[in-house]
């Protein structure tokens, strides 16, 4: 019976790994450089040497091993066949059976970063104590992750979860990353809430602490909500009701226990819960009304927490 377990995240900059025991601990977390040139050709090949070299390093053998879970930013499907990672330079491949190879056979479970962070945070975060989630990440796009009866929901072509492409404008003219028009991302993202309160300072010259600020970010808009800024707060409120509906139409389709929120935009705290729940409570069918709102609390160590989980 294996004693260890890793977990690894696949970033555009960064692989995150994590060693943990076999009943859950975390011993020991570090990173290496994700190394896109080549198509991506290096990243397998530099988290497996990672790995073999802190199992020297801690006299780990292949026979203590339990497996190796790892989340990576696209598409995957059951098998741990990525369908094209952008960031990566990544194809369509096994990314599972070519993991396996390079450790030597070692298991090897991969799903997508947002699904293997909301899988973290059910485990150890904000979802702790439920088996039935929904985490929504809020930062330079949005991400989501839907966890059933204690399962990940990856789909058939791996795009479960893709919650930030949900349409909430058929009227939107500007064009989100992902070629569509109208998406979640594009309201309720860090870039999203720039964005609308650019045009909104553009469209007008209502007083704002926000003109004080030559690069506007997420966390200044919030902060000059919180002091009372009107300008800033419809910002804020705007968010909260693109982000309450699409909770709502969720609810309506995976009916969780609780909403989990993360990423950058989530450091905004309570605000953010709290215009959320209010139009999240004004669309939701009356049978989800009461679904919970959570921060996430495992921060950037979710997606090795939800990898460590997957092989466990």
């Amino acid at each position: 019976m294996g004693k260890y377990v890793f977990g690894v995240d696949i970033g555009g900059t960064t692989v995150k790994l994590g060693c943990f025991s076999a009943e859950g601990e975390l011993l020991e977390k570090w990173e290496i450089t994700t190394r896109t040139d080549d198509g991506g050709a290096y990243i397998l090949g530099d988290i497996a040497e990672s790995v073999k070299a802190k199992m020297t390093e801690a006299g780990i053998t292949k026979e203590d091993v339990l497996g190796v879970g790892m989340g990576v930013p696209g598409p995957v499907r059951e098998d741990g066949t990525v369908i094209k990672c952008v960031n990566l330079g990544w194809g369509i491949f096994n990314a599972a059976e070519e993991l396996s190879r390079l450790l030597g056979g070692v298991s090897v479970k991969v799903g997508n970063d947002a699904n293997m962070a909301a899988l973290g945070e059910m485990w150890m975060g904000g979802g702790k104590g439920h088996q039935n989630i929904v985490m929504i990440t809020l930062g330079t796009g949005v991400g989501g992750g839907i966890i059933l009866n204690g399962k990940m929901l990856a789909g058939v072509n791996g795009a479960g979860g893709e919650i930030g492409h949900m349409t909430m404008d058929l009227n939107e003219t500007d064009v989100c990353n992902c070629g569509k028009r109208g998406c979640l991302e594009q309201y309720a993202s860090a870039t999203g809430i720039v964005r609308l309160a650019n045009k909104a300072l553009n469209d007008s010259d209502r007083p704002s602490k926000l003109r004080e600020v030559q690069y506007i970010s997420a966390k200044e808009i919030f902060d000059a909500a919180k002091t009372g800024d009107e300008l800033a707060m419809e910002q804020v409120d705007a968010l909260g009701k693109k982000l309450g509906l699409a909770c709502a139409q969720i609810a309506c389709v995976a009916d969780p226990e609780v909403f989990v929120i993360g990423g950058g935009v989530s450091r905004a705290g309570q605000i953010l819960l709290d215009v959320t729940e209010k139009y999240f409570r004004q669309y939701a069918f009356h049978a989800c009304r009461n679904t919970a709102f959570e921060l996430a609390v495992l921060g950037n160590d979710a997606g090795i927490y939800g990898g460590a989980r997957a092989v466990l």
